[in-house]
């Protein structure tokens, strides 16, 4: 590598000695850059002197290229057209909502919302470039903390700092029991204190909604006794299915995970059930946080026009039933908040 203190050749100097190359004829050039003759000439003459190499031949009728020149002239125009792009690219980028987006995804949302979103991001704002990771709780808030990822959609809060957290909507969790379970032919809702005398099974170590299961749980004193575990959202409701225990699974996974035949039975729970907040998080720092916040509005009115059911956040006290449209274009406003701000307190 060419240390940094060494004398390198100018953009002005290549452009200048490219115009020479395509015209063979100094007047010609100085006139297509708009530069007067003599200052095209000390320009391609300071390139010689930087290269030690003469790359043209003065004649009293024209111009030619020495053999080095010809390989520079080669070289310059690659080298220019690399930077003519980097400008392109960086204006373009500097337009709302354009250019690569990151975005992390937790599995027990993923599969379920992303059938929302990307043709809602194709459809509304096609310069954007998304890109997604589906990742733990834990590792996509890493990968956003060290800029590897622009936004995640999670539970919330997530108590990370420096997060700004965007509520999305909320959801149910209803227990599912396998088929042939006693609480499989009723049709009330379930007071939380059923859990006391269940087996409870679980998804395995890093997932948030384990964690959220057994915080209901705790809030009756009941405790998840199954020693079987699941990796997945659909291995654990065949497990549930297969007779191993009961589980607690958000309403938006329902239309995929049950919709298949899956010998399972799904109750309510007496208000106020048990459920969750998914939102979109984005760091405070980044310079594209107003972009973040209205991409988070039209993922809510995405989200609201499916037939998912959840509750839509559309401020900080106002909830919509399921199924509520959100029309027209995002505000401004917006909800976002810092991570640790108050909010509704969800399992």
């Amino acid at each position: 590598m060419i240390p940094i203190s060494h004398p390198s050749p100018t953009l002005a100097q290549l452009r200048a000695f490219l115009a020479v190359a395509d015209h063979l004829h100094f007047r010609e050039a100085a006139a297509s850059l708009r530069m007067s003759q003599p200052a095209l000439s000390g320009a391609v003459a300071a390139l010689e002197e930087t290269l030690h190499t003469q790359l043209v031949e003065r004649t009293t009728r024209k111009v030619l290229l020495t053999p080095a020149g010809e390989r520079v002239a080669l070289h310059a125009a690659r080298v220019l057209k690399a930077v003519d792009d980097l400008l392109d690219e960086v204006a373009d980028s500097r337009g709302p909502f354009s250019g690569p987006a990151h975005l992390g995804v937790i599995p027990t949302v993923a599969p379920y919302v992303l059938p929302v979103l990307l043709p809602m991001f194709t459809r509304h704002f096609p310069r954007l470039r998304p890109t997604v990771q589906e990742a733990k709780t834990e590792t996509i808030l890493r990968e956003l903390r060290e800029g590897r990822l622009d936004m995640v959609l999670l539970a919330l809060p997530t108590e990370a700092g420096g997060v700004v957290e965007e509520p999305l909507y909320d959801e149910d969790f209803l227990l599912a029991v396998p088929a042939g379970h006693p609480l499989a032919d009723g049709s009330g809702p379930l007071e939380r204190e059923v859990l006391k005398d269940l087996d409870i099974v679980l998804l395995n170590q890093g997932h948030c909604l384990r964690e959220q299961a057994i915080d209901v749980c705790r809030e009756v004193g009941a405790r998840a006794t199954a020693t079987t575990y699941a990796t997945s959202l659909p291995t654990l409701v065949q497990l549930v299915a297969g007779g191993l225990g009961v589980t607690l699974i958000p309403e938006s996974t329902v239309p995929v995970e049950t919709g298949k035949g899956v010998p399972l039975a799904l109750r309510r729970f007496s208000a106020p059930a048990p459920h969750r907040t998914i939102g979109l998080a984005y760091r405070a720092s980044s310079s594209r946080a107003v972009e973040y916040g209205l991409l988070a509005a039209a993922v809510r009115t995405a989200i609201a026009t499916s037939h998912l059911p959840v509750r839509i956040v559309r401020d900080h006290s106002e909830r919509a039933r399921p199924g509520a449209s959100a029309g027209g274009p995002p505000s401004a406003g917006g909800t976002g908040r810092p991570a640790g701000a108050g909010r509704d307190a969800a399992p």
